[in-house]
């Protein structure tokens, strides 16, 4: 049944080319919204606090401070609404999940960039 599942996903589910991005990334993700019959872009820049699944499920959660309140956002990777992903800035971080990064304020959220 697994291999069932895996065949319809590679043949019938349209893989896009996104970069390749982890956890303490600043990413800025383009999403397509729908105001009535108008659509638009828009962007949310923020710092990839998890990646969740695989596959089909496969989820990342943003997270980007707005004002003094932290705004979160869990995007599908396989979201029709989504254009294109940017990679800003990788990050240098120890965890697949950086839950710890919610609590952090100032200059104690910076994310040291990593080097290639």
């Amino acid at each position: 049944m697994a291999n069932l599942v895996d065949f319809v996903q590679s043949e019938f589910v349209a893989k896009k080319d996104f970069p390749e991005f982890n956890s303490g990334d600043t990413i800025t993700v383009y999403y397509e919204i729908k105001e009535g019959e108008k659509t638009r872009t828009q962007f949310f820049k923020g710092v990839v606090i998890q990646k969740r699944g695989a596959g089909l499920t496969e989820t990342f959660t943003i997270r980007k401070m707005s004002g003094s309140v932290g705004v979160e956002r869990i995007f599908p990777i396989n979201m029709p609404a989504l254009q294109k992903i940017e990679v800003n800035q990788r990050g240098k971080v120890r965890r697949a999940r950086i839950f710890y990064f919610r609590e952090l304020t100032g200059k104690k959220a910076k994310i040291k960039e990593r080097r290639r």
